[in-house]
């Protein structure tokens, strides 16, 4: 959830200084270790939901100090769904849910495991997985959230992909879902033009053949650096209260700047990672799908890494920054679309709160 707002950062300046960073700068964490794989992890069956509502740059012209150059040339984004007051997270997560169960031939009974990636649910608790399993009628799964920031569904795919590694289940239903709308300072331009609200959802099934599906995951984190995206009341350090709510400390804040330069460092990562642990090389790779947080980070990264931005999907024009959402609806899209065809192989990667950051790699 990231905007540039210094007005001479170009994507020459951004690359030069993530080429200088040595080795030793970077913090290296989270290398995946192989598990004894029983089974395959794959996709069956994707689907995604955003609300009807649609807010375009013009509208927020209306409301803060910005205009429609300005967002568009900082974050490429045009416009963004935002959810009706009576919506919640579990409503856009059944609504992806059910069209990814089409897809994938799966009933709601045969759901073993339903993992919700989120840190806009529905309440506290319960969780919002199991108002999904309830409302699916998925009377057999065992339900959870994860929270993740912009990287739960990477985490999420990447836990699912565990559990059907090792052959506890057969049949799991991923979704990441956001109503970032409900935690946005709607005053503090430097972020409300990001955020925006959707769902999406994968079915992920097991499958006997080698080499299909989730070939290997990367998951890392830095806590220390935490403090640079977060919402700081609601939990059990700052509980509701008149202060809190007329301090404003019920909606999200975050340190652009500090966020922008790791984003793009800690993707490339990931994705120079991923490559490494399958012994590939980036002409392997079909498609990128990153996080959606902004247009100059996916460029930055992208030229980082020497890959063709014509091969790194984007429609953060449409959606703008869906948090744990992102990067599930970008990939329904660009199946959709015909950009990912059968054996291709996808990298998809991400950078959120927490701080966190991973990516998938994916053979369809």
């Amino acid at each position: 959830m990231i905007v540039d707002q210094g007005k001479n950062l170009d994507i020459i300046n951004i690359v030069n200084y993530f080429s200088s960073i040595t080795k030793t700068e970077v913090k290296q964490r989270g290398d995946a270790v192989s598990p004894n794989i029983k089974y395959s992890a794959v996709i069956a069956g994707t689907g995604f939901d955003v609300p009807e509502k649609i807010l375009t740059n013009e509208d927020l012209e209306k409301i803060l100090d910005t205009s429609d150059e300005w967002i568009t040339e900082r974050t490429g984004m045009k416009e963004r769904r935002i959810a009706r007051p009576d919506e919640a997270a579990s409503d856009f997560a059944v609504r992806a849910a059910v069209k990814a169960l089409a897809e994938a031939e799966v009933t709601p009974e045969e759901i073993e495991l339903i993992i919700v990636a989120t840190v806009t649910g529905d309440m506290p608790f319960p969780s919002t997985a199991c108002i999904v399993q309830d409302r699916l009628g998925a009377r057999n799964a065992a339900a959870m959230d994860l929270s993740a920031g912009c990287s739960g569904f990477i985490y999420a795919l990447a836990t699912a992909r565990q559990f059907i590694a090792t052959g506890t289940y057969r049949t799991i239903l991923v979704v990441g879902v956001e109503v970032l709308s409900k935690i946005t300072d709607w005053a503090d331009r430097s972020t409300a033009v990001l955020l925006a609200d959707g769902a999406g959802a994968a079915v992920l099934k097991a499958d006997e053949r080698p080499g299909q599906g989730i070939i290997t995951t990367y998951l890392a984190a830095d806590g220390a650096h935490g403090i640079d995206l977060y919402m700081p009341a609601g939990g059990s350090r700052i509980p509701a209260s008149i202060e809190s709510v007329q301090k404003r400390l019920h909606y999200l804040k975050m340190n652009g700047s500090a966020i922008f330069k790791v984003a793009v460092r800690s993707m490339a990562d990931v994705v120079k990672r991923l490559l490494a642990q399958a012994q590939l090389r980036a002409d392997d790779i079909k498609l990128i799908i990153p996080h959606q947080a902004n247009l100059r980070i996916i460029e930055a990264m992208a030229k980082l890494i020497n890959f063709p931005l014509d091969r790194v999907f984007v429609n953060i024009q449409k959606y703008a920054n869906t948090s744990s959402a992102s990067t599930i609806i970008a990939l329904d899209e660009a199946r959709k679309e015909g950009r990912i065809k059968k054996g291709d192989l996808v990298i998809m990667v991400a950078f959120g709160a927490g701080l966190t950051w991973g990516g998938v790699l994916l053979r369809f």
